[in-house]
């Protein structure tokens, strides 16, 4: 068991997660998982003007007391006051890697909506499908876009994986 205190002072290539005492170092990204977390970045990033975001890519935030999570991209609406943010970001982003475990990720998307995150995007470099979650559940993207309501925003991923694949 770590305490809070320590894990912040400790430094962890690649960053590490804090959940109850316990390290989680984060995976290495691998290609496809750097590329979708850059093509996400970018895509809101350049639109931060006009979207009034944001933008920053692996983003320690402190979801509770004893929880400490980086997602892949997060935006916010105002820019945080804060080096590690106790407010949830809009939306949160993920991006997964082979090695992500479904009930740690699971663990991971419930902390994010009991931290109040409007809506949590997770997306799949390989099989290039995407899901969303928020406070009324979750659902598989058939559309091939990302979504948020107040303010509107749109994430074509067609366009995010077209800029992949004209590398």
């Amino acid at each position: 068991m770590v305490s809070v205190e320590e894990c912040l002072r400790s430094s962890y290539e690649g960053g590490a997660e804090y959940v109850d005492g316990e390290v989680f170092e984060r995976n290495w990204g691998e290609r496809s998982h750097s590329e979708v977390q850059g093509e996400l970045l970018l895509f809101l990033h350049i639109r931060r003007a006009e979207l009034r975001l944001f933008v920053l890519a692996s983003l320690t935030l402190q979801v509770s007391a004893t929880r400490f999570r980086i997602p892949d991209v997060c935006a916010y609406l105002e820019e945080p006051n804060e080096e590690i943010p106790r407010t949830p970001p809009f939306p949160c982003i993920e991006v997964l890697s082979p090695e992500d475990g479904w009930i740690r990720f699971h663990e991971k998307i419930d902390d994010y909506l009991n931290f109040g995150v409007p809506y949590i995007w997770v997306v799949n470099p390989w099989s290039r499908w995407a899901w969303t979650y928020n406070t009324e559940g979750s659902r598989e993207v058939k559309d091939g876009a990302l979504r948020t309501e107040n303010p509107s925003l749109t994430v074509a991923l067609p366009e995010i994986f077209a800029a992949i694949d004209a590398k």
